[in-house]
């Protein structure tokens, strides 16, 4: 079966942004869910930009939320699953470059460095794709909260965006 998608509407946000100013802050986050369907293991993959409109005014989210099959045997081994947030950030950031000019841009990975939790076995690995990909040192738990909120909320399906 071929993953759901719905993809993030990079158009979208790019005119959205070309109306902001350069004072306009913007994160980008990704949060996923593992969960078993028909005996196959799932993911939902939330992903979301935030414009932090002039760095004072709120925000405007942009996201999506796509479904796809985690191939991943052990779910105490999250590493495809976390990666593939990691790949998400990274894409939509790249789609995004050209426009996001010289504002204040975070990518945000739903990841824990602190050694109790299971996320800690990709921290250095996505932390270091997304230096090599973007050349952006990124946030982690505590610290990545369009991740670690906004995505995950999006997710829970506690916030639409607006039609």
């Amino acid at each position: 079966m071929a993953a759901l998608r719905k993809e993030l509407d990079i158009g979208e946000i790019r005119d959205y942004l070309s109306t902001q100013s350069a004072e306009s802050k913007v994160y980008i986050g990704c949060d996923s869910s593992r969960y078993k369907r028909h005996g196959l293991w799932w993911a939902d993959y939330a992903l979301v930009v935030v414009v932090h409109i002039d760095a004072k005014h709120g925000c405007k989210i942009f996201g999506c939320v796509t479904t796809e099959r985690d191939y991943a045997a052990d779910k105490k081994k999250p590493s495809y699953r976390l990666m593939n947030e990691c790949y998400k950030v990274s894409e939509a950031y790249l789609a995004l470059y050209d426009v996001l000019g010289d504002r204040e841009v975070e990518l945000h990975l739903d990841i824990n460095p602190d050694p109790r939790w299971v996320s800690n076995i990709v921290v250095q690995q996505a932390i270091g794709y997304i230096k090599a990909s973007c050349g952006v040192t990124p946030m982690v738990k505590p610290e990545a909260f369009a991740a670690s909120y906004a995505a995950d909320r999006l997710a829970a399906g506690l916030f639409q965006q607006a039609a």
